[in-house]
C-alpha cells in the first residue's frame, strides 16, 4: 500500500483522536493510521483506518504510538508491535516545555502545555495529558499515565503502571525521603498526596487515603 515512512496510532477513541492533530500540525497526515485490532470504520476525523495486520503488512518503515489508558493493555500492544518489527514514536505537542537534563523513554505522548522542568527521568510510554507538570528530580517508571491538569512535584518517584487521576497534586518530596507511588497504584482525580502511596493501592481525597471498598 504504502512506500516510504508511515506513522499508526493505536486506537480511535478520544485520546488517540487528541493526540492525531499533534502529527497533523507537522505535515505528515498523508502517512498517518489509526490502528484498531479489527478495522470496522474507514475514516475517523478525515483518518483512514487499519487492523493491526494491514499496518503491519504495509511496505514501509513503520512507527507506532500507542494511545490506550490501560497501561497493561499498552504494554501487549507495544510488544507486538516490537514483534512485527515497528518502531516506538514519541508525541510531544509543540506546546509542550521540555527543560533541562529530562531523560524520556520511547513511545511517550506530551500533550499540548505539558511541562517537564530539570532532571526528570521517564520510562517508556508515559503519557503526559493536557496541562500536567513534572517538577525537578522525579523519576517516573514505565507504562505511567497523566490525566489532564496532574502537578507532580519536586523529588517524586511513580512506580510502572501508575495511574495519576486528572487534577491530583502529589506533595514534593526530599531528596533523602521522596514521595513514592507505588506501581500499580491509582490516584483518585483531585487527590492531594501528602505522603507515598503503596503499590496497587488507590487513593482518594485531601488528603489522599486508601479507597474503602468494604
Amino acid at each position: 500500500m504504502s512506500t516510504g515512512r508511515v506513522i499508526g496510532i493505536v486506537g480511535a477513541g478520544g485520546y488517540a483522536r487528541e493526540v492525531a492533530p499533534i502529527i497533523k500540525m507537522k505535515n505528515e497526515e498523508k502517512n498517518l493510521f489509526f490502528i484498531i485490532k479489527d478495522k470496522s470504520n474507514e475514516l475517523v476525523n478525515g483518518l483512514q483506518v487499519l487492523s493491526e495486520s494491514e499496518f503491519f503488512e504495509l511496505s514501509a518503515e513503520k512507527y507506532f504510538n500507542v494511545a490506550v489508558a490501560d497501561s497493561n493493555l499498552r504494554k501487549k500492544i507495544t510488544d507486538l508491535f516490537h514483534a512485527n518489527g515497528c518502531k516506538p514514536l514519541s508525541i510531544i505537542d509543540k506546546t509542550a516545555i521540555i527543560m533541562d537534563q529530562v531523560a524520556l523513554g520511547e513511545g511517550a505522548i506530551i500533550s499540548p502545555l505539558v511541562t517537564l522542568t530539570s532532571n526528570i527521568k521517564i520510562g517508556r510510554s508515559f503519557h503526559a495529558n493536557i496541562y500536567s507538570y513534572v517538577a525537578h528530580d522525579c523519576t517516573i517508571g514505565d507504562y505511567v499515565t497523566f490525566a489532564p491538569r496532574v502537578c507532580c512535584n519536586g523529588n517524586v518517584i511513580i512506580e510502572d503502571h501508575a495511574y495519576i487521576g486528572t487534577g491530583a497534586i502529589i506533595k514534593h518530596g526530599t531528596p533523602d525521603k521522596p514521595i513514592i507511588i507505588g506501581m500499580g497504584a491509582v490516584i483518585g482525580m483531585g487527590a492531594v498526596v501528602t505522603k507515598s502511596v503503596a503499590p496497587g493501592v488507590t487513593v482518594i481525597g485531601n488528603p489522599a487515603k486508601p479507597l474503602n471498598i468494604s
